[in-house]
């Protein structure tokens, strides 16, 4: 399957709703609403949006980079729809937003998950990310799992 995957605004209509479904699963998950353990983020604070969709417009996942410091991004609001899991989906967003993050000269990435979350935990670490430290506003949080990829400019992306 092939994707479309477009930089939008964070308030676009499909980012928002693809975000509104992402926020009720992790509210079902870790039963309760009060699960974001650092700054939510905002369309002032997000670097890059963005969405990815099917040949025929379906919005089926979005993710955002926030820009840490001059050489870090973290990755926010990484989401894929039920029906678009194990299609190969998220790793394209994930690529996209690594790609992104090297044209803006980022070489290292960094996101927070939760142990509530096992299978973004197997994919980050099946796609190069390494469990790291808890970082900044994660610190002593116990709904946060933090990982971390180096990204290399001379060489691509796997």
């Amino acid at each position: 399957m092939t994707w479309t995957i477009e930089p939008r605004p964070w308030d676009d209509p499909a980012g928002t709703a693809l975000r509104a479904a992402q926020r009720t699963e992790l509210d079902a998950r870790y039963g309760t609403d009060d699960h974001e353990p650092g700054t939510p983020p905002s369309a002032a604070d997000i670097d890059l949006f963005l969405v990815a969709l099917t040949a025929d417009g379906t919005p089926v996942g979005c993710g955002a980079l926030r820009r840490l410091d001059p050489t870090t991004a973290e990755v926010k609001r990484m989401y894929v729809t039920p029906a678009a899991r194990g299609s190969g989906a998220s790793t394209a967003i994930l690529r996209a937003l690594e790609a992104a993050a090297l044209d803006r000269g980022w070489t290292t990435i960094r996101l927070e998950t939760g142990p509530a979350q096992p299978e973004a935990m197997r994919f980050y670490e099946r796609e190069g990310y390494q469990e790291i430290p808890l970082f900044g506003a994660y610190i002593g949080s116990d709904l946060s799992v933090c990982y971390e990829r180096a990204l290399a400019l001379s060489s691509p992306l796997p």
